[in-house]
């Protein structure tokens, strides 16, 4: 059973609660004098204040993801980073590693689909980024071996990790499920997080004489993919997704380039570029930049595309983004498209995005085309 197995939180908490009660019922033999009683409370209290421990820390990794192994836990895990020839005539994309999704035949693409492990070379921005690729069942299959799919790009929150959209968002696992289920169409997912340029947190701006994020993840990133797999070049074969920071930069691009990215979908997304210590100075007083970062402000004074869709996120208790996305829903406007999900309470976190990814990809197959 792995690290992350919910096995394996359940019999930690099972164990925790039985120490809890041996310790309750044992106590009355334990209490009187002598070496053996002292030592058996001793014992007893140190077992279930490590089943606690242990129940508390499963569950706390199990949401976060800060180690996804035992042997990366253990220190075990070594393997060394894999060096990517960015020579004239290399690919833009580079393969370096393939596994099966967790998913019933997953160990066979034909029925489970495959999530390759790659690295995305800029060419236009510099920047060159590790990601996921998640391909469905159909893409390995003869009746499709001719088919085009669409695409999304799947951006997780600053400062998460692309592992965190397998194991705690499982997005691949959802949407073979939806797929499988026929609530949506077979799509691609790239799954990276925003931070392309570690560990800044550049906002998906443009950093003057810093990293090019925008032009990275508007222009690169479609353009390596269409050359590499069988995905469209046309804004209706792209849509982009993702939560918290990752959600603000769904948006942003998809608001800002309709020309390459039909639709757009931020889960407990914030909408204007966030400024801190973490980010630095993104804008070098450069006004015109400051404000276009800012949705609402885009909204209000920049083309809206003919064909773009936004789906935004909040939730009544717990988000703090909830009159930002009134904000933002009034603001577009025809024949651009809005949806929204409201949830009546739900925090900034997995357990709140896990009940809003379902029906996010099942909107976001809807306003995306495979031609």
């Amino acid at each position: 059973m792995g690290l992350t197995s919910n096995k394996v939180l359940a019999l930690a908490v099972v164990l925790a609660v039985v120490l809890f009660a041996a310790t309750v019922w044992l106590w009355p033999r334990l209490a009187r004098g002598g070496v053996r009683a002292v030592l058996g409370r001793i014992g007893l209290l140190l077992a279930t204040q490590l089943a606690l421990f242990a129940s508390v820390g499963l569950a706390a990794n199990n949401s976060f993801l800060f180690y996804g192994s035992w042997a990366d836990l253990l220190g075990q895990e070594q393997d060394m980073g894999v060096v990517v020839d960015h020579s004239a005539g290399s690919k833009d994309i580079r393969i370096v590693g393939k596994q099966a999704p967790d998913v019933p035949g997953g160990s066979r693409p034909s029925v489970g689909g495959q999530i390759q492990k790659v690295v995305v070379t800029g060419r236009k921005s510099g920047i060159d980024s590790p990601a996921y690729v998640y391909l469905p069942p159909e893409y390995f299959q003869k009746e499709y071996a001719s088919s085009t799919f669409p695409a999304a790009v799947v951006l997780t929150g600053y400062p998460g990790t692309a592992e965190n959209l397998l194991k705690g968002l499982r997005y691949p696992k959802t949407a073979f499920t939806q797929a499988k289920e026929k609530k949506m169409r077979p799509m691609i997912l790239v799954m990276l997080r925003p931070t392309v340029a570690p560990p800044r947190d550049t906002e998906c701006v443009n950093v003057p004489g810093g990293p090019q994020t925008e032009t990275f993840f508007a222009e690169d990133l479609p353009k390596a993919v269409s050359e590499t797999y069988r995905v469209g070049t046309k804004a209706r074969n792209w849509g982009f997704m993702g939560n918290s920071t990752g959600g603000y930069c769904a948006l942003k691009i998809a608001l800002h380039h309709p020309d390459r990215f039909a639709a757009g979908a931020g889960f407990s997304a914030y909408y204007k570029a966030a400024e801190d210590v973490t980010t630095g100075d993104l804008f070098h007083g450069d006004d015109k930049a400051r404000k276009r970062a800012d949705l609402l402000w885009s909204l209000d004074h920049l083309p809206q595309g003919a064909s773009s869709s936004f789906l935004v996120t909040t939730s009544k208790q717990g988000e703090g983004n909830l009159r930002g996305t009134r904000d933002f829903i009034k603001k577009v406007k025809a024949p651009a498209r809005v949806s929204s999900i409201t949830l009546e309470s739900g925090g900034h976190n997995f357990n709140t995005w896990n009940r809003e990814i379902p029906p996010g990809l099942v909107w976001m197959s809807g306003r995306l085309s495979a031609n």
